[in-house]
C-alpha cells in the first residue's frame, strides 16, 4: 500500500467535511489514492452529502436492520440487537451526516433509543419523534439527556413558515392534523421549516415503509444480519402487488460490513427537485 494512501478514518473525515458543501466532489472515483475500505465508504456516503440548494426538495435516507428472513423484531418486539458491530457503526454514520433522525412512537417507546452519534466521529442530529398522541414516556432518553434538541411531532394544526430550533430540550410541534393518518410529506415540510433538509428515517418498519410507499425515500440502506428469527415483525409493510413488474427495483450496491451485509438502494434516479 502506498504511504499516502487514503484510509477509512481519513475518508470518513472527508465525508463529514463534504456534507452540503458546494463544489465538493460526490464521486469516489476522484480519490485515486483511497484504499479499498476507504473507497467503499466514499462510494456509499458521498452521494448522501450532496449540496441542497435553497428551494430544492429534501434528501431523505431510510434504513432497515433485519434478519435473513426479513424480520426486524420478535413477536414481543425484542430487537436489540439484530445487527452486529459493523451494522451499528454504519447506522451511527448515517446519523452523523444528516440534519435530523426520525423515528415513530412505537420504536421510541419500545427501544428507548438515544439517536446520538457514539460509534463514529461526527455531530449529533436533531432527534424527531412522530408521537401523535404523546404516548412515548417523558422519561425516555430523547426527552431527557440534553445531547441534542428533540422535536416531538404531535396531532394538531400547523402554521407553515420558518421556525427556530431550540438549543436543547424538547419542543412539541402540533402538525399531524386531527385524523389518524400521518402524511410523510407533511413531516418533511415541517422539518424543512426548521432548516432540516437532510433527513434520516431510522425506524421503525411502519415509518420507513410509509415514506417508501409515498415515494419520498431517495436512498434506503438495508442491513441484513446472518440470523433467522423465524417469526416476528416484518421489515416492510407495503401494498400487495399481483405481478412482479410492480415490484420496486432500485439500483443497488452491496457492501460487506463484517457483521452484516449492506444493500445500499438508490431510488433517486429521475426524481425532480
Amino acid at each position: 500500500m502506498a504511504a499516502n494512501a487514503l484510509d477509512q478514518t481519513a475518508a470518513w473525515r472527508l465525508i463529514l467535511q463534504a456534507v452540503n458543501r458546494q463544489n465538493t466532489t460526490t464521486s469516489s472515483s476522484d480519490y485515486d489514492n483511497a484504499d479499498s475500505a476507504a473507497r467503499e465508504l466514499l462510494t456509499i456516503f458521498l452521494p448522501l452529502c450532496r449540496h441542497l440548494p435553497d428551494g430544492t426538495r429534501s434528501l431523505v435516507v431510510g434504513q432497515m436492520g433485519q434478519s435473513l428472513d426479513g424480520r426486524i423484531a420478535t413477536v414481543t418486539g425484542a430487537s436489540k440487537y439484530i445487527n452486529g458491530e459493523g451494522g451499528l457503526r454504519h447506522l451511527h454514520r448515517l446519523r452523523a451526516i444528516c440534519d435530523a433522525v426520525v423515528v415513530g412512537a412505537g420504536t421510541a417507546s419500545e427501544d428507548n433509543p438515544r439517536l446520538t452519534v457514539r460509534l463514529a466521529e461526527g455531530p449529533n442530529p436533531v432527534r424527531v419523534v412522530i408521537d401523535r398522541q404523546k404516548r412515548v414516556p417523558g422519561s425516555h432518553a430523547v426527552f431527557t439527556d440534553e445531547q441534542s434538541p428533540t422535536l416531538r411531532l404531535t396531532a394538531g394544526t400547523y402554521e407553515p413558515g420558518p421556525k427556530l430550533l431550540p438549543r436543547n430540550g424538547v419542543l412539541d410541534v402540533p402538525c399531524l392534523g386531527n385524523d389518524q393518518q400521518t402524511q410523510p410529506k407533511v413531516i418533511l415540510d415541517v422539518l424543512a421549516d426548521f432548516g432540516l433538509r437532510r433527513v434520516f428515517i431510522e425506524g421503525g418498519g411502519l415509518t420507513v415503509s410509509a415514506f417508501l410507499n409515498a415515494g419520498l425515500l431517495d436512498h434506503l440502506h438495508v442491513m441484513v444480519a446472518p440470523m433467522i428469527i423465524g417469526s416476528g415483525r416484518p421489515a416492510f409493510s407495503l401494498p400487495e402487488i399481483d405481478r412482479l413488474d410492480g415490484a420496486l427495483r432500485p439500483s443497488a450496491a452491496m457492501v460487506d460490513l463484517g457483521s452484516d451485509m449492506l444493500f445500499a438502494l438508490n431510488f433517486s434516479h429521475g426524481q425532480a427537485d
